[in-house]
């Protein structure tokens, strides 16, 4: 039974996973190029820089996820919210799809008996199922600012991303 229990978690965050990229990627897709590394006010991240962070983090955890430190010797995370030259639209997408790229891999790739096994994140125990849920989290906070930005550049022609305000009841 905790093997079925197992294995409808990790099909539900793989699919949950997958609904906050597509989340994600329909917010980008509305913002004009410019946009993408524009700041709302000083000392604020703009979308390249969140989907830079995004990225990076995404690298760090989820290569060799199960065998190493989800914090890699090689990761700069101070530098993932610096942009030394505009990216291209391009380059974010390509920044976003490598990131996704190795979350999936991970993920596709575990048995439900590996929920219990442990990982460490920053030297700190954790086991996978908690992991994976920090990472969830994760996501789902920067990409709520994404989407929150994406809104605030688009304007008027914003698409509403769900059920638009009022006719929901219908």
């Amino acid at each position: 039974m905790a093997d079925d229990n197992g294995a409808l978690y990790l099909k539900d965050a793989i699919l949950q996973l997958r609904a906050y990229k597509k989340l994600g990627e329909k917010a980008i897709s509305q913002v004009y190029d410019s946009g993408l590394t524009k700041v709302l006010y000083s000392d604020a991240n703009s979308i390249a820089i969140l989907v830079k962070h995004m990225s990076g983090n995404m690298r760090s955890r989820w290569t060799m996820f199960l065998t190493t430190d989800g914090e890699k010797p090689d990761r700069n995370r101070d530098s993932e919210f610096e942009l030394s030259e505009e990216p291209t639209r391009e380059e974010l997408i390509t920044w976003w799809d490598d990131g996704w790229a190795r979350v999936f891999d991970a993920i596709e790739h575990l048995k439900p008996e590996d929920l219990a096994r442990t990982v460490t994140i920053r030297g700190q125990p954790h086991s996978v199922l908690q992991a994976i849920n920090r990472q969830l989290m994760h996501y789902a906070y920067h990409i709520g600012q994404i989407v929150l930005l994406a809104r605030a550049l688009a304007g008027a022609s914003w698409k509403s991303l769900s059920i638009p305000k009022r006719p929901s009841q219908s």
